[in-house]
């Protein structure tokens, strides 16, 4: 099983970014894809997660400004993030229990 995600950077604040998360080597649209961030000295922390019927779940620091989305045929899952905060800046990870992406580095400049 592989998890490449894609799409960090340096934004400035108020800016926005898409993640992406190819999966391979897993049955995907069966499956939940969740994204988690992890801070320098902090613990890794839920961010977002798509359900395999498409139901949405996000933490509450992000409701309202992430939106997480799939394309099974695609085999890919998306986390688009508007209106970027300093405090969003983290590495970006996607997960398919019990499988963990590589992360994608995220910054927001204030």
């Amino acid at each position: 099983v592989q998890l490449q995600a894609s799409g960090g950077g340096l934004v400035q604040a108020g800016g926005s970014l898409r993640l992406s998360c190819a999966a391979s080597g897993i049955a995907f649209s069966n499956r939940d894809v969740s994204w988690y961030r992890q801070a320098p000295g902090k613990q890794r922390d839920f961010v977002a997660r798509v359900s395999n019927l498409g139901s949405t779940y996000y933490a509450d620091a992000v409701k309202g400004r992430f939106i997480i989305s799939r394309v099974n045929a695609a085999n890919t899952a998306y986390l688009q993030m508007y209106n970027l905060k300093p405090e969003d800046t983290a590495i970006y990870y996607c997960n398919i229990i019990p499988h963990w992406g590589q992360g994608t580095q995220v910054t927001v400049a204030s």
